[in-house]
């Protein structure tokens, strides 16, 4: 299949492309700059140059695929303070490419989140959001968007993913804790820590997308999730390890000033299961767990920045 990536140089993307490309398959890849059009250019992919904006580069490229995987987001203005305009103008995006595939029975991959799914308590992919209005809810929003592209003839599938995807080079949550507790001389968690997340290696999420975009069945929901939770004290005693600080306690008042833009999700407790999604598509995560992986010691390499 020719597949259309969006987000295809970031993260999960760089993992996915040479995933697919090892399948039989054609990717081409929307760059929206020079680095990351050569950087596909290298890993072998054709390139699409534009951004999730440039709703006619996206309409037209969707439409010349047989299938398509949405991987960007604006994290850096989501991250930036506007996570609502991050949401809108992925929405735009995911409506243009609906559209685009309306119709023709083909694949359309959504990358989605798990985090605030079932706050507490073990989230299946039978469970839906809240659609409330929220930011977050937003977000939701378009997810529920694509399942409904199944009634008008899209293979639409979405891909819930685990709130850290971990691996050698990751400069998401697990990155961002590292320099957190650099910057302040301890290793913190909020409260007591055992809260949960669930996680997922890099190269296990890449190989799920490429399952999803296959053969995941119209309407089908995923989860991304290897390791059901792992506490956020855990992974705090790891880092303190590795760093030598202490591991200290936050409260949950004072988790902003200490944690920044992360101590909104840190607090979370947010347990996912991926049975279904095992079973639907024969997915076996074989990648190191979360803790195995930071005790590899790739994330205390260099100083890494909260900005």
């Amino acid at each position: 299949m020719r597949i259309f990536v969006t987000g295809a140089s970031g993260w999960i993307g760089s993992a996915l492309v040479p995933e697919l490309m090892d399948a039989g398959h054609r990717v081409v890849g929307l760059a929206r700059s020079d680095a990351s059009a050569a950087a596909l250019t290298t890993a072998g992919a054709d390139v699409v140059r534009g951004t999730v904006d440039d709703l006619d580069v996206l309409a037209g490229a969707a439409a010349a695929s047989d299938g398509v995987v949405h991987l960007a987001f604006k994290h850096d203005l989501a991250f930036g303070g506007d996570f609502q305009g991050a949401a809108e103008a992925d929405r735009r995006a995911v409506d243009t490419l609906g559209e685009a595939l309306a119709g023709t029975g083909r694949p359309f991959v959504l990358a989605s989140g798990l985090v605030g799914l079932k706050p507490g308590q073990l989230a299946t992919e039978r469970d839906m959001p809240t659609v409330d209005g929220s930011p977050v809810a937003v977000r939701s929003a378009t997810a529920t968007a694509v399942l409904a592209l199944a009634s008008r003839g899209v293979r639409s599938s979405v891909l819930r993913l685990s709130p850290t995807c971990h691996g050698e080079g990751d400069h998401g949550f697990m990155a961002a804790l590292v320099a957190i507790a650099r910057d302040k001389g301890v290793s913190g968690y909020i409260g007591d820590g055992a809260n949960r997340w669930p996680a997922v290696h890099r190269l296990d999420a890449a190989r799920l997308f490429r399952l999803a975009v296959e053969k995941a069945p119209a309407g089908a929901v995923l989860h991304g999730v290897a390791e059901e939770g792992v506490p956020i004290r855990d992974i705090a005693e790891v880092i303190g390890r590795h760093l030598d600080v202490p591991v200290t306690s936050v409260s949950p008042e004072a988790a902003a000033e200490h944690f920044a833009w992360l101590g909104h999700f840190l607090g979370l407790d947010a347990p996912a299961c991926n049975t279904a999604t095992r079973e639907l598509l024969n997915w076996q995560p074989t990648g190191p767990g979360l803790l195995d992986d930071l005790d590899k010691g790739h994330y205390f390499h260099a100083p890494a920045t909260t900005s």
